[in-house]
């Protein structure tokens, strides 16, 4: 599985490469990969049949993070789900996309979002998860905003970026905590310690912070609104992403960690709640639409609500509907996604109200549309009608509001049923209406995909035995015990045959009245900007305030005020630590001190007095060379030799480059005013006088060397020499003593260069 899942990046890495070798036929090669991968995880289903199917190898094994991967029914049918659907979308764009200049780094892009997505579902260790997860993020908005010359793709990504990686932020302390409660980072772990973490005190900020990750990723309500203006992406991207594989990782997520967060009030409640809004609100603005893209992704979030909804029901039943519906919709929603590129393909344009009578012009593509409308709407024979079906099932058996979760599922699916008929069968059929480009069905690889997922809707709808075992390891792995899956078309007259006629009359009745969606869309189109969107737009363009206000506040463009805040953030911290941890006390007056030591200090005050009053630059220079040379007689006075002989050498030397470059330069003049004068000197006295207490404190305390004793018991045995200082500065210091050799050598140098470039000397040397 490891390898399984790196060979995507793989590829990736070296796609745009491969595609310049061969650009006509590189998209039927990628699809190698998927459709292999897809062959093997089919070979695995026998082993997973037996329990599930662990790979690991240490990452980073001090943090307890490993490179895991985890088998079992539910990750089998996303990673089924992936790959096959991948190996589809990447003949897909090769017609989709053709001769598109950056098709190798659309290539690229897409099938490290296939190997990340892949890993993410696979991943047993959370920390490994994140890391795929966050993966998915990056690629896919370098998927959405493909079109990077268009500003709506660029905002479109960056919608999704931000959106999702803020969730994923929220997800990351989650997963600590997560690991903290359960002892454990490893999913396989901590699914037997479910009853350790629902009793554990951070059990409800796990909750909270996971949840926020999950409805951020897959688009509920509030957040809701980056997926439908994600349709900037290609088509394919929105194929891909946004209707089978990452906006369906949340759901995963909640799914994986039912059995461990599960069962629990809070749990069931807000799931229900979010999940429901999301399934009742989302198909209302699908309607309203005019993009077919659009469209299908305000169904794409009421059915994500939906999944969120059975999750939280929290029953046998609802995990077995969630599994079937989960499958019937990567099928019917990738089709018709499809579907939607091959219309815009064909005709130039998605907009439903200039689209009609196709069929004759398009009969595969109209063939496909129409067998995923009916999956979409629920009609037998096909697998939607299934998935409908247990989905009703489910929901009448559920704890909590079983009638109005019924309800609320009636008016969903209805909707659902005007919206696959506006976008699967309205193109299709009825007058024929002028288009940008005279229609025509697209190249075989352009019909191939969703040909292929829409039979494969009705194949299954028919002869669903085929998928059983797999769906029924999945309800499993959901559920937390075993759920046994018994599909059929036909289960006699019922309550459930009864809600789903119904359901295609009401869908029947709006689809007729569909036009008025269009004019209440536009009546409260202004009302959006109260809404989500709005919020999203306020939020950023107030983070760009405040960073225009913070830049022209911190960043003036004066080196002046970079320093007086480095050197004022500097005063208020450490004096804060110093009066916090030590307190302040008095000096004790100095003792000891002989004559000379008092008149070498009062060299180099009135020196450094001096420097700072001077009107000359030399004398500028002549005053800090006697600080510099006060400074190495203190060094001298006080047992230094090495340190007076360094700086002895450092300051002959400043003084010569001072002089050397600055003596052709103009006297000072004053640009500043008496207020700014002051406020320096201030600032000085204040910062000088913070460093003198934090000497004067440093130096107040007695510490125990640990490593003076070390110098003088090995100075003789192990460096062969009587002088410890001698020793230490050759020996045990050798690299400090060789750095400070070579700042000698450096500025010698540098004079050396200087004198040469004297005036005069070049016609003296001539």
């Amino acid at each position: 599985m490891i390898i399984a899942v790196l060979s995507g990046f793989a590829l990736a890495a070296v796609a745009p490469f491969l595609h310049r070798r061969m650009p006509r036929a590189s998209g039927g090669v990628f699809a190698l990969l998927p459709a292999a991968l897809f062959g093997y995880f089919v070979l695995l289903m026998g082993a997973v049949t037996g329990g599930p199917v662990i790979a690991a190898v240490a990452w980073v094994p001090s943090l307890g993070v490993s490179l895991s991967f985890y088998l079992d029914g539910l990750s089998l049918l996303f990673a089924l789900l992936i790959t096959g659907i991948g190996a589809f979308i990447l003949v897909y764009a090769s017609a989709y996309l053709a001769g598109h200049r950056q098709l190798g780094r659309f290539y690229a892009f897409i099938l490290l979002f296939m190997a990340s997505m892949l890993g993410l579902v696979l991943a047993d260790n959370v920390v490994t998860l994140f890391v795929f997860w966050e993966l998915t993020s990056v690629s896919s908005y370098f998927l959405i905003g493909f079109d990077h010359e268009r500003q709506a793709a660029r905002a479109a990504g960056l919608q999704a970026l931000l959106v999702t990686g803020i969730g994923g932020l929220a997800l990351l302390a989650g997963f600590i905590l997560l690991g903290n409660a359960g002892g454990s980072f490893e999913l396989s772990e901590l699914m037997g310690r479910g009853d350790m973490v629902r009793d554990h005190v951070l059990y409800l900020p796990i909750l909270i912070l996971i949840l926020a990750g999950a409805f951020t990723k897959s688009a509920q309500v509030p957040f809701h609104f980056w997926l439908p203006s994600a349709m900037e992406a290609p088509t394919p991207v929105s194929a891909y992403l946004h209707s089978a594989t990452m906006v369906k990782a949340g759901v995963y997520l909640l799914a994986r960690l039912a059995p461990l967060l599960g069962e629990t009030p809070v749990w069931q409640n807000t799931l229900i709640l979010f999940g429901g809004a999301t399934m009742l609100v989302a198909p209302a603005m699908a309607l309203a639409q005019r993009d077919l893209k659009r469209i299908l992704a305000y169904a794409t979030v009421s059915s994500l609500g939906t999944l969120v909804l059975l999750i939280g029901i929290d029953t046998p039943a609802a995990a077995r509907a969630a599994v079937v519906f989960l499958l019937g919709h990567s099928l019917y929603k990738g089709a018709l996604f499809l579907v939607a590129g091959a219309v815009d393909h064909g005709t130039g344009t998605r907009d439903v109200r200039n689209l009609g009578g196709l069929a004759s012009a398009m009969p595969m593509t109209a063939l496909a549309g129409g067998l995923a409308a009916l999956s979409m709407a629920g009609l037998p024979p096909t697998f939607g009608f299934i998935a409908k079906e247990l989905l009703y099932e489910s929901q009448l058996q559920a704890i909590h509001w079983p009638a109005l979760i019924v309800s609320a599922a009636v008016i969903t699916n209805a909707t659902l049923v005007a919206v696959a008929a506006a976008s699967g069968v309205r193109p299709f059929f009825g007058n024929k209406i002028g288009t940008p480009r005279v229609p025509h069905d697209g190249p075989p690889a352009l019909v191939l995909g969703p040909l292929a997922l829409a039979a494969l809707g009705l194949t299954l709808g028919i002869m669903p035995a085929g998928v059983s075992t797999l769906l029924s390891l999945a309800a499993s792995a959901v559920a937390g015990e075993s759920v046994p899956l018994d599909l059929g078309l036909w289960h006699g007259p019922n309550r459930i045959v009864l809600l789903s006629a119904i359901t295609l009359l009401i869908g029947a009745m709006i689809y007729a009245l569909r036009d008025i969606a269009f004019t209440w869309a536009d009546r409260w189109k202004k009302a959006a900007s109260y809404g989500p969107t709005g919020w999203y737009e306020a939020s950023v363009d107030g983070m760009q305030r405040a960073a225009r206000a913070q830049t022209g506040l911190l960043q003036s463009g004066y080196l002046r005020y970079y320093l007086m805040t480095v050197l004022g953030a500097t005063f208020l911290l450490v004096a804060y630590a110093l009066v916090a941890r030590t307190g302040i006390e008095a000096p004790a007056p100095p003792s000891g001190v002989r004559l000379y030591e008092w008149i070498v200090a009062a060299i180099i005050l009135v020196a450094a007095l001096a420097a700072v009053t001077a009107k000359t630059r030399l004398t500028a220079i002549a005053a800090l060379g006697s600080v510099g040379y006060g400074v190495a007689l203190i060094y001298l006075l006080f047992s230094a030799p090495d340190l007076a002989m360094t700086q002895f050498g450092i300051e002959t030397l400043s003084v010569v480059l001072f002089v050397l470059i600055l003596y052709r330069l103009p006297r000072f003049a004053v640009f500043s005013g008496a207020a700014t004068r002051a406020r320096d000197i201030l600032a000085s006295l204040a910062n000088g006088g913070l460093l003198t207490a934090v000497v004067l404190a440093a130096t107040s305390q007695e510490y125990q060397s640990r490593i003076a004793g070390f110098f003088f018991e090995n100075t003789l045995d192990a460096a062969k020499g009587r002088n410890t200082v001698n020793v230490i500065l050759v020996d045990f210091r050798g690299l400090d003593t060789l750095g400070e050799i070579t700042v000698l050598a450096v500025s010698a140098l540098g004079v050396f260069a200087l004198l040469k470039a004297l005036p005069g000397k070049e016609k003296d040397s001539q």
